[in-house]
């Protein structure tokens, strides 16, 4: 088992000029002086990866079978797609080999979560010191006690080189087949059972995220800890909340909140202490970011600093010759992205710990434009939106991806979430219920039609409403019952304009509106037959689905 990483290690040990956890501000000195970014007039690092990687890459992302722990994974998934201990073996191969090659290479040695009872040690190697800031951006310091976590002694080694390519002939038969016949040459690997990752040919730096968010979701839920695609915040009354929701949905934005903490906006663990924060930073989308609306994210990573001690980086984003950014243009991408240290931001939980969230809120961004902008789930309700998922699948958050899409995503992260569904849901349900867990369903997408017919729900609105969901307000409101949707609906809310708490109002062809939510309503009956439909759900549950 430890023969991969030895060799890493190895090359590590053996390199001319191996840069291993250096100081950040090394990191950044070396970044720029190899051209892999260029500073911005503000200090912060922009960079630009090749078209093919602006998003991730699912369908180049695999995950090695045996016979020992293939009854851990849900092959039945299309997310989950195997290799052979074999091929993986040879991409390991290739990896260090061009890391060998190279004149300089990049290591840190982090952690992935806030708790130390089970955070992971994470041993990066990269061809390229961006990927280092980066790690230091959105990986964890080793903590004093890492000795007590129980992957103390397992760790996970990756990786890392964006910019070279597999040759296909070597992976033909073994790789995605691309249409021109030959194999895929980039890949995202992991390897759960020996701690082992990765990528060649993704410059997306997401890629790196999303691998190690994948490897707690498997190993997490075997210690009996409930992984989570979630942002968590915590008032000053001591209580904390969780907001589940796919890319685009608004997790990052919404829990950005100046009157309270921030643990992480994006991967936790809720184990039977609380909830920690897996990152150390954040991975915002800027594409039209508006400041005003936006404003602890927007100076996180646009403050003014020496680039030496800036280091937040931003993706694929329009830059002018003065070296100022402009947000609104999205011609390269629409997934441009800003990572940044958590304590960048104003107001943050330093310790990124907290106890058992009081409300969870899903997040959804509903571009047909018929979900209610808020509504109130009963367990069952929130059971059958945690199996569905459903949100609107936003442009370039995939590859490919140019128009949103209805996409169906149990438990707001398919993509990320290698074990079987009833291993994740019967954690959820049995946390929920113990700890009296109140949750709420929040449309961040479109009202008074369509994508390309309406808007986009206000900002402040939505704020208000998440607002009223935290504090109380909505214990006390009258609500309605939606029988298409089967959500329950409040007649008020503080700060809202009452008429677009009920879609149908918002939209001027009351007859369009009915058509396009029982065309939805159908979509989510469809999705639960063809992912549920044999696996003896509860049918109280199954009740709660629009559509049946």
């Amino acid at each position: 088992m430890k023969e991969l990483q030895s060799k890493l290690q190895d090359v590590i040990k053996s390199h001319q000029q191996a840069f291993v956890n250096v100081k950040r501000s090394e990191f950044i000195r070396e970044a720029v002086a190899n051209k892999e970014c260029i500073v911005s007039a503000n200090g912060a690092l922009a960079t630009w990866t090749p078209s093919e990687s602006t998003g991730r890459s699912p369908k180049d992302t695999v995950v090695v079978k045996r016979a020992a722990s293939e009854g851990n994974i849900d092959w039945t998934s299309p997310n989950n797609l195997p290799i052979t201990e074999e091929t993986f073996d040879m991409l390991f191969q290739d990896g260090l080999d061009y890391l060998a090659s190279k004149k300089k290479i990049y290591v840190t040695d982090r952690v992935i979560g806030a708790d130390s009872s089970y955070a992971l040690p994470v041993k990066v190697a990269s061809t390229h010191a961006l990927a280092q800031v980066f790690a230091d951006n959105m990986f964890r310091p080793v903590p004093a006690d890492i000795a007590s976590s129980i992957y103390a002694e397992k760790g996970f080694y990756l990786v890392h080189v964006p910019y070279e390519k597999l040759n296909p002939e070597r992976y033909n038969g073994r790789l995605r087949q691309m249409p021109n016949g030959k194999a895929s040459d980039l890949v995202v690997a992991m390897d759960f059972d020996r701690g082992l990752g990765v990528i060649i040919g993704s410059a997306y730096m997401g890629s790196m995220k999303k691998m190690l968010f994948t490897v707690m979701n498997y190993l997490l839920p075997l210690e009996g800890i409930l992984p989570l695609h979630c942002s968590a915040n915590e008032g000053s009354d001591g209580k904390s909340a969780l907001l589940l929701g796919l890319s685009g949905t608004g997790k990052t934005t919404l829990s950005a909140d100046p009157t309270r903490a921030l643990l992480g906006d994006d991967e936790h663990g809720w184990s039977e202490e609380g909830i920690a924060n897996f990152e150390n930073g954040c991975y915002a989308k800027m594409i039209d970011i508006n400041p005003k609306k936006e404003p602890d994210i927007f100076e996180a990573v646009m403050h003014n600093d020496d680039y030496l001690n800036h280091g937040s980086i931003i993706e694929n984003a329009m830059i002018y010759p003065n070296g100022e950014f402009d947000y609104y243009d999205d011609r390269y991408t629409p997934n441009s992205r800003a990572s940044y240290p958590l304590s960048y931001l104003k107001n943050i939980k330093v310790s990124s710990v907290a106890g058992h969230p009081t409300t969870i809120l899903f997040l959804t961004a509903d571009a047909t434009g018929v979900l209610p902008p808020v509504s109130k789930l009963s367990p069952n309700q929130a059971m059958l939106w945690f199996l569905m998922g459903y949100t609107s699948k936003l442009a370039g958050t995939e590859t490919g991806v140019k128009e949103p899409q209805a996409t169906f995503s149990r438990f707001f992260g398919q993509p990320f979430m290698p074990s079987k569904p009833e291993v994740y849901a019967k954690m959820l349900g049995e946390k929920m219920e113990k700890h009296n867990v109140s949750v709420y369903l929040i449309n961040t997408g479109w009202s008074g039609g369509a994508y390309g017919v309406g808007s986009r729900i206000d900002l402040p609105f939505t704020r208000a409403m998440v607002n009223a969901a935290l504090n109380g307000d909505l214990n006390h409101v009258e609500y309605v019952k939606d029988e298409l949707f089967h959500v329950n609906v409040p007649t008020s809310v503080p700060g809202v304009p009452t008429e677009i708490l009920n879609p149908s109002n918002t939209w001027k062809d009351k007859a369009e509106y009915t058509a396009a939510a029982k065309k939805l309503a159908k979509q989510f009956s469809d999705s639960f037959d063809k992912s549920y439909g044999s696996q003896g759900i509860d049918p109280i549950i199954i009740k709660e689905c629009p559509g049946k």
